[in-house]
Order: C-alpha cells, then sequence, then structure tokens
C-alpha cells in the first residue's frame, strides 16, 4: 500500500472522514461524527464534529493529502479579524426565499422573465433560497448589523478548509470551481467572480476565497506538512467520487433527488430548472433538483403498513403500469416542476387496480417519473446521456433500480453504496499528490447494471396526471 489520502464530507447532517490509499482508492479506515440539527449553525460545530471523525478515523498522521467537501451553498460571514459574525444559514435554510425573488426582478427591472434570463446569462442559474446570494440579500435587509460587521464571505467547505490550515487571515480564504458555482456571484463559464452581483445582493464589497484550480493546493494542515486540495461542495465531490465522466448522469435518491450531468459545455436555464454548476474536475455540472425521493417510498410503506423492502416485493409483483394506477408523488410540494404548494395524487384508481401490489407499483413508478422530468430537461439542454449512476438511500430498493431503466429510457448503473462526497475528496486529494490534467484512475468499485425497453406508456400516463393536477 503506498500514500494515503483523507476525504472530508462536511454534509448537513453529518461529519464523515474516509482514509483511502492513493494509488487504488481502497478503503483503509474511516469515522463519523453528528453535526447539530436546523437550518442555523455555529460553524465550530463543524470543526467539532471533524475532530471527533478523524479521531475515529486514526487521525492523520500517516495522511499525506486531505481534501474537504461540503454541503454547497450556505453563509458563512466573517469580519476582518476572521471571527464569524453569526452563525451560518445552510443551504436548506429558506428564509431568504424573497430575497431571491427581488433580487430576479431587479436585475430584470421589475420583469421577472427578463431578471431570470439576465441572472441565467450571468452566472448560469437563477438564484433560488439556497444560494449563498440571496442570503446575503437577507442579512443586509434583516441583520444589518451584522453585515456592517462583516468582511468577508465564504462557504461551509471554504471557511473548514480554512480552519484546517490554521485560517485567521481572510486573505487566505480558497475555494474551489464547483462550490463558488452555487454563490450566484460566480459564473461557470466565464471562471470569475461577478463583483457586481456581490454587491447588488449585499450593497458593499466583501473579500471572498480565491478559486483555486481543481489540482491545486488551498494551503497546508496546520500543525503538520501536509498539503490540503481545493476540496469542492457536495454535488461535485460525488459526481468525482462515483467516477461518473461525460456522458453520466447521476441520480441521487435521498430525502430529496438530485440529477446531475457531467457536460463539457455549461448551462444557462432561463426557466430555473436547470441550475448550471461547475464540477470538480473542469468540467460542468447541470443539476436538478427535486423534493420528492426517497419519502415517496417511506409514505407509500407506511400507507400500506410494510416497511421499505415489503414495499419493493410488492411493486416488483405487481405489472408495469401498476395496471393503470399512477401516483404523482407531490408529497412535499416540488420544485420541478415549480408548485411549491401542490400535492399528491392517486389516478385511475378502480376496484380491478385496487391492491397493494398496484400502489406499490405505483409509488415506485410515480418518483421514478418524477426524476425522470429532471433527467429530460437535462437532455432538453442538449446533454448526451449515456447511462444512470443511481446512488443514494433510494437506490437500495430492488423494485426501484429494476424499475428505473424502463422509465429513464436508458441503461441504469448501481454503484456499490458507499460515502461517495467523502470518496471524492479524497480521490481529490489523490489528484493533489499525483499531479496531471486528470484524476487518479481508482479501481472501480463493484456495481450491478440494469437496462429494459422503455416504457412509454407509463411516462405519458404520468405526464397527463402531473399536468392535470396543475
Amino acid at each position: 500500500m503506498g500514500a494515503l489520502v483523507a476525504g472530508i464530507d462536511s454534509s448537513t447532517q453529518a461529519c464523515k472522514v474516509v482514509i483511502r490509499d492513493a494509488d487504488s482508492g481502497a478503503l483503509v479506515r474511516e469515522g463519523r461524527a453528528p453535526h447539530p440539527d436546523g437550518t442555523e449553525v455555529a460553524p465550530r460545530a463543524w470543526q467539532r464534529a471533524l475532530d471527533s471523525a478523524l479521531a475515529e478515523a486514526g487521525g492523520l498522521a500517516d495522511v499525506s493529502a486531505v481534501s474537504v467537501a461540503g454541503q454547497q451553498h450556505g453563509m458563512v460571514c466573517l469580519d476582518a479579524g476572521g471571527e464569524i459574525v453569526r452563525p451560518a444559514l445552510l443551504w436548506n435554510d429558506t428564509r431568504s426565499a424573497d430575497a431571491a425573488t427581488e433580487l430576479v426582478d431587479e436585475l430584470g427591472d421589475g420583469d421577472t422573465e427578463r431578471g431570470s434570463v439576465a441572472w441565467a446569462q450571468a452566472i448560469g442559474s437563477v438564484p433560488v433560497a439556497s444560494f449563498t446570494v440571496t442570503k446575503l440579500r437577507w442579512l443586509a435587509t434583516h441583520e444589518p448589523t451584522s453585515m456592517d460587521r462583516a468582511d468577508a464571505v465564504c462557504l461551509p467547505h471554504d471557511w473548514l478548509s480554512w480552519r484546517l490550515a490554521g485560517g485567521r487571515d481572510i486573505g487566505r480564504l480558497r475555494t474551489d470551481r464547483g462550490d463558488a458555482s452555487g454563490t450566484g456571484y460566480w459564473s461557470p463559464a466565464d471562471g470569475a467572480y461577478r463583483p457586481d452581483l456581490l454587491k447588488r445582493a449585499c450593497g458593499r464589497d466583501l473579500a471572498v476565497p480565491v478559486v483555486v484550480a481543481p489540482s491545486a493546493t488551498a494551503g497546508t494542515i496546520a500543525g503538520h506538512d501536509i498539503p490540503l486540495a481545493a476540496g469542492s461542495g457536495d454535488n461535485a465531490a460525488a459526481a468525482l467520487g462515483v467516477g461518473a465522466g461525460v456522458g453520466d448522469v447521476v441520480v441521487s435518491i435521498g430525502t430529496s433527488g438530485t440529477v446531475f450531468a457531467v457536460s463539457p459545455t455549461p448551462t444557462a436555464d432561463p426557466s430555473g430548472i436547470i441550475a448550471g454548476f461547475a464540477d470538480a474536475t473542469g468540467h460542468f455540472l447541470p443539476l436538478v433538483c427535486t423534493l420528492n425521493a426517497a419519502r415517496v417510498l417511506d409514505a407509500a410503506a407506511t400507507m400500506l403498513g410494510v416497511d421499505v423492502g415489503r414495499l419493493a416485493s410488492l411493486a416488483l409483483s405487481a405489472p408495469s403500469g401498476a395496471d393503470g394506477l399512477t401516483l404523482v408523488p407531490y408529497l412535499a410540494g416540488e420544485r420541478t416542476p415549480n408548485r411549491p404548494n401542490a400535492t399528491g395524487s392517486l389516478r385511475g384508481l378502480t376496484n380491478a387496480n385496487a391492491t397493494p401490489e398496484n400502489i406499490a407499483r405505483a409509488a415506485v413508478e410515480g418518483m421514478l417519473c418524477g426524476l425522470a422530468d429532471g433527467l429530460d430537461a437535462i437532455t432538453d439542454a442538449g446533454i448526451t446521456v449515456r447511462r444512470v449512476m443511481l446512488i443514494g438511500g433510494g437506490a437500495r430498493s430492488e423494485a426501484v433500480r429494476q424499475i428505473a431503466p424502463a422509465i429513464f429510457g436508458v441503461p441504469v448503473v448501481v454503484p456499490e453504496p458507499s460515502e461517495y462526497v467523502a470518496d471524492g475528496a479524497a480521490r481529490q486529494a489523490a489528484w493533489l499528490l499525483a499531479g496531471g490534467d486528470e484524476p487518479p484512475k481508482w479501481t472501480a468499485a463493484g456495481s450491478t447494471s440494469y437496462e429494459s425497453e422503455p416504457d412509454a406508456d407509463i411516462r405519458a400516463r404520468y405526464a397527463a396526471a402531473r399536468d392535470a393536477d396543475a
């Protein structure tokens, strides 16, 4: 075994650390520690969790490089001395929703449609409440004293990397293009900050992290002669960790769903459906988010009085199309399409098809059809899709695995479960050690492939039900 690298995933719920062999990617050891609940968190809690996770993973004494990936977006404001101005607002804090609307309208001189086009052209995305730029507007409006104290703004991964490097000087903040692309004031297409948009949001200039190249260093671990890689946001790191390349679409089925592709060209979608992010390698990462994913399976299991394993068995014993039963799975509203006040519906119910098997099948097919709407948006943007890589808790369902190819219309690959975000960070750390234009070709983890003929009838019936509920 050669040199070891550490990958850190500072996610919303926990900090996860993996120590891997730099040459092969083989897992050597790992650790984990929880984060506090809530959408507003004191950043020092992330550092305490990291210390605990590192201790559980055996520390860094024999590690040759480290990289940090973290929850995207968010807002960490620092004063001139590097002190935290206020608790960080996380990506899932929605108090800045009105600020997002304001910023879009302002750039369009009061015309929302024109503003959406202008934002998409400027940064590849239309801001929503998760973006840092909208949180800065909220802070300037609702906590002007805190804004007056702020001299710099960074993201969770930026702050944690900076602290690992012993950061006190805000001029030494570093980030990468993947995480910078989710701020709302950095352009993936131009590879540059938009200070005019940052100032528009908060009324003043703030220091921002320097964006370093994917394989470049962001500093050295304080007290150790260990280089620190650039790190990235969670989705970009996950793409790197799962080994996604151009032509691959990653569908992550967690509490919510994400559909993101590795693309050689940037996107700019004025509808706001696609967020035009960058990835962690020099390519781009157009991403679609849905609000309803694995929770749909949980809800259906609860309704039928079974666990999710039994739900999968029931679904696989029903015919394709669930004998005409269709579930529109908007149990928590929906973001794609944008229907925040929508509810779910079960259509086509008859005496003949009202069975647990068909209800289970309709739940799986409905959830996958919702994600397929995101996949459609990716392909409509001109991005070639050769396969789907299915990850996340929902991907453990055998029904989801077997039914997905018919819904998505392309082959589906399910990699073995792993901490893909931390894995991506570790692979980036190995890239820092190895140098070169491409990340190291690690030994691929085991995976299972699924293929079947596309079932256009299911998608058509779902689209009709979805549109009837609009």
